[in-house]
């Protein structure tokens, strides 16, 4: 049963929650506007401004004209440059260890290679060892080290705080993986999806004035996706929400995905699909730019060179490109009707190929009506949010959590 005080401490972290989202999404606001769009008194903005500028939260910087006769009005600001977070992001066979200050800004980051037979504990040490080397590495910079964001591949449990299943990224299935890692640093932790983790970070550092709802599609070495509504980022009864690289798009015959089933859209349409398919058929007959390209060796065909063929005007990987742009837009089109997205957000290197977005680009014009037209773009953040997004998990929850570390 909570009491009167419970409800009191409850509404303290609300506001000051609410006072450290909208500075962080404005820049700078005064104590008056702050009043305003939070419906509060003036003296409760105060009494609140002064907690967190007392905590190093906040800090006053100059002031700006006031709309009436009154004095000038002193501007807020979020310290967003005194505070970082560790991240951590887990994948298939590697993982990276990085810093990040509120303001965006990558302090460290480091690739980490992991062994092929390494127990999950054993992997978080090896995590922890390496975060612990660079922190000390650094020795300065962060200012308050807030604590650790993780990003996992796979799917997260419903408490939020073990890794339901990595997929074979981690070797144990239901591990408490933030339990593991505070109690190897000390540092409180926060865990999610690796993609959900993306389109934070992306929501994070576009600051967003009147959030739309974003279906946010990450092209890797596999593909995933993340939707949110306005601030919230949908997860789903079994939190595998918008798994759409696992969308079985070839009833017979596909090729095996590493979820368990086949002819999954990530075995068509990813561009790890792409470079072993060209692979495969890659010959002076079948594929002959590609194959001068590469000097016939199939090791050293990336996505790329298989792009850069399909521009060029070769069949074959002309073939696997546009049957790969096919696949993708008709499950984007799904999406358009059965969601009805605000955007669609565009995460990855093959984005950056002119050949493959406009393939894509034009496949989605196809059987969409003028009503259900949604924007498409690239990520303005391309190739930048890997470094950031485990980090500012946590930055996101300390705001969410009114600046308060229990």
């Amino acid at each position: 049963m909570r009491t009167e005080g419970d409800n009191m401490i409850g509404l303290r972290r609300q506001n000051r929650a609410a006072v450290l989202l909208l500075l962080h999404r404005h820049g700078g606001l005064s104590r008056k506007r702050l009043a305003a769009l939070l419906g509060l008194t003036p003296a409760a903005v105060t009494k609140i401004a002064a907690e967190l500028i007392g905590e190093g939260l906040i800090y006053e910087d100059g002031s700006v004209p006031s709309d009436g006769a009154g004095r000038r009005e002193i501007t807020l600001r979020l310290a967003d440059h005194r505070m970082s977070a560790l991240g951590v992001s887990i994948g298939l066979g590697k993982a990276s260890v990085s810093a990040v200050r509120a303001d965006g800004t990558v302090l460290f980051f480091e690739t980490v290679p992991l062994p092929i037979r390494a127990s999950a504990e054993q992997t978080v040490q090896l995590l922890c060892d390496h975060l612990m080397k660079q922190i000390h590495a650094c020795r300065s910079g962060f200012g308050k080290l807030l604590g650790i964001g993780i990003a996992v591949r796979g799917v997260i449990g419903a408490d939020g705080r073990t890794v339901k299943s990595s997929f074979d990224a981690l070797d144990a299935e239901d591990f408490p993986i933030c339990d593991s890692f505070e109690a190897y640093t000390g540092f409180p932790t926060v865990l999610s999806n690796n993609v959900r983790a993306l389109l934070s970070a992306e929501a994070y550092l576009s600051r967003d004035e009147k959030p739309q709802s974003i279906f946010f599609l990450r092209c890797g070495t596999g593909i995933g996706a993340a939707f949110a509504v306005g601030n919230e980022i949908m997860e789903g009864d079994r939190r595998q929400f918008a798994e759409i690289g696992h969308i079985p798009v070839i009833r017979r015959g596909g090729k095996p995905c590493h979820c368990g089933k086949s002819g999954c859209l990530e075995t068509i349409a990813s561009p790890a699909a792409m470079r072993e398919d060209a692979q495969t058929i890659l010959s002076p007959e079948q594929t002959p730019l590609l194959w001068q390209m590469t000097n016939g060796n199939r090791d050293a065909v990336t996505t790329a060179h298989v792009l850069d063929a399909a521009r060029g005007g070769d069949a074959g990987a002309m073939k696997l490109a546009d049957r790969a742009a096919e696949a993708l837009a008709g499950a984007l089109k799904s999406v358009v009707y059965l969601m009805d997205p605000g955007k669609i957000v565009l995460y990855g290197e093959i984005f950056e190929h002119p050949y493959f977005l406009s393939k894509l680009l034009a496949e989605m014009d196809v059987g969409v009506d003028a009503a259900h037209a949604v924007p498409m773009e690239k990520s303005r953040f391309n190739g930048q949010l890997e470094r950031k997004a485990a980090g500012l998990l946590y930055i996101m929850q300390f705001y969410k959590d009114g600046g308060i570390i229990e």
